[in-house]
């Protein structure tokens, strides 16, 4: 979907691109094995994968292929709508959101694999109210594409203005083309920037909550999600605390990149923490089934000092060290008030029995 910038920027005009984003977004690529619908208003269109030799009611296109290796195949689009329809076709890559969806780039994005390769026979097509169209497309892999994964997508748009607005709201409805170029496969996953800061607790003897940040990196040429599992321990291992069941990573494309920020509750302050990230790894093949890989452990290190317990702690040492220094100073005293006693009677005595001798 993409939305150029307003060439007003009035209030109304911002709200009003907010609820057409929001329309926009009910049409975003469809991913569903039933035909794709876009409706709003007098406009409503379907898109599905056409059927022929690569099967019927399909989900999605996903093709094998060797570098210079072509795939011809088809989309089918209907005006389910009162009205007739101008809409461009094109094909475009795909790339995973912040919310962990996939999206294709927009028109005028600048495609290098699938939004590069795939081809449509035309760039646009008019439909009468009730009329479909099959368009066929050919994608062309060049000889020298890298081996590995590759997504993109095949999109029908429809470019609608808002004079009121100012603005062009692009609605696109498109399905999925997932590519495997022929050679070694190779999936890998890396933990990268792991780090863990922790949040003491007010209570001397309690355990405290952790914060595990890192992100998991495809170094692999493969499509791949993780499950995850994250772990705060002490010194040697000691008084470990797990952090909750975690979802499982979106797919990530080759050369992508997710953030994860992961809490872990009951974390003793133990002075020296160790956090531990283990990844596994999961490969779709080309039957659509899931397989684990070998998993991916990550540590690192982080300090949680326990201020309350040791401000405790120093207050009761000085406690302790105060009152003993004032018994020592009572004791002196009562010493010296002793010995000033006993040398006054020595001295009274003294007196008495010079007295008698006169």
């Amino acid at each position: 979907m993409h939305l150029p910038a307003p060439r007003r920027r009035c209030a109304p005009a911002r709200l009003l691109t907010a609820a057409l984003t929001l329309l926009a977004a009910l049409a975003m690529v469809g991913l569903g094995a039933d035909p794709v619908l876009a409706a709003d208003g007098d406009v409503a269109w379907t898109v599905r994968t056409a059927s022929n030799g690569y099967g019927a009611d399909r989900s999605s296109y996903s093709y094998s292929v060797n570098p210079g290796g072509t795939v011809e195949d088809a989309l089918v689009v209907a005006n389910r709508g009162p009205a007739p329809l101008d809409l461009a076709v094109y094909a475009a890559d795909g790339f995973t959101t912040g919310a962990g969806q996939l999206d294709l780039l927009p028109k005028d994005g600048k495609s290098v694999a699938v939004g590069a390769w795939l081809h449509a026979e035309r760039g646009s097509v008019v439909l009468k109210p009730g009329e479909s169209v099959q368009v066929p497309f050919k994608v062309t892999v060049p000889a020298n594409a890298t081996p590995g994964d590759y997504v993109g997508g095949i999109v029908s748009s429809l470019t609608q203005s808002s004079d009121a607005a100012g603005i062009n709201v692009d609605r696109r409805l498109g399905i999925r083309v997932k590519l495997r170029v022929g050679g070694e496969l190779k999936p890998s996953l890396a933990v990268e920037d792991l780090s863990i800061a922790y949040a003491g607790t007010a209570n001397p003897l309690g355990k405290g909550d952790a914060t595990v940040t890192y992100r998991i990196h495809n170094t692999g040429n493969a499509m791949l999600s993780a499950q995850q599992a994250v772990s705060v321990s002490g010194p040697f291992g000691r008084l470990r605390a797990d952090a909750a069941q975690l979802a499982p990573s979106p797919q990530l494309l080759p050369g992508e990149s997710w953030q994860v920020s992961v809490p872990v509750h009951g974390v003793a302050p133990t002075v020296r923490l160790t956090a531990t990230v283990a990844l596994t790894p999961l490969l779709v093949d080309a039957s659509g089934t899931t397989s684990p890989l070998a998993r991916v452990e990550a540590s690192t290190g982080g300090w949680a000092v326990p201020w309350t317990l040791l401000l405790l702690i120093v207050v009761l040492v000085a406690a302790a060290v105060g009152v003993r220094t004032l018994s020592r100073r009572g004791r002196a005293q009562r010493r010296q008030r002793e010995d000033a006693r006993v040398q006054e009677a020595v001295d009274q005595a003294l007196r008495d029995k010079a007295a008698d001798t006169h």
